[in-house]
């Protein structure tokens, strides 16, 4: 029963940095940016965005369930610090409309995340591999974002 709590704590923790993006949303703004060939289909986002959110719960669960808070705390703190850069991605580029600001968040987000998976990893291997595809993510999402705001100011 532990475990079950524990899980459903991680995945509330993660769909609470979640809401960022379904409180700040693309709207009119981000459709008329100039973006490159190689954006996705905006249909796309939300399904990828969802199987990330599972995987980073569940691997910020694993660590829990093998070393607990206690055993794991600089790593647990250390997801805990990405998941808030990930929370400020949203407000930052969709609310704000800080391209510069959210790539800036979006860099120390893959930094996090990268040392994340470092903490992660002598705890739990699995783990640290569960959050390969969402680092494989966000270093696709600061390319897109590095390149529409290049545009964009380009554009000015």
């Amino acid at each position: 029963m532990s475990d079950a709590l524990g899980l459903a704590g991680f995945v509330a923790v993660c769909l609470m940095a979640a809401m960022s993006g379904a409180f700040f949303r693309p709207g009119a703004w981000y459709l008329a940016l100039p973006k490159p060939s190689w954006t996705p289909p905006n249909w796309l986002f939300p399904v990828a965005w969802s199987i990330l959110y599972l995987l980073i719960a569940v691997a910020g669960w694993l660590v829990w369930r093998t070393a607990g808070f206690s055993g794991a705390g600089l790593a647990l703190g250390v997801y805990g610090l990405h998941l808030v850069f990930n929370a400020l991605w949203s407000a930052l580029f969709f609310g704000a409309h800080r391209i510069d600001l959210a790539f800036g968040d979006v860099v120390a987000m893959w930094l996090s995340l990268v040392g994340t998976m470092a903490l992660f990893a002598p705890i739990d291997p699995v783990a640290a591999a569960l959050l390969a595809p969402y680092l494989a993510w966000v270093t696709f999402a600061g390319a897109l974002n590095f390149d529409i705001w290049r545009r964009t100011a380009a554009a000015t």
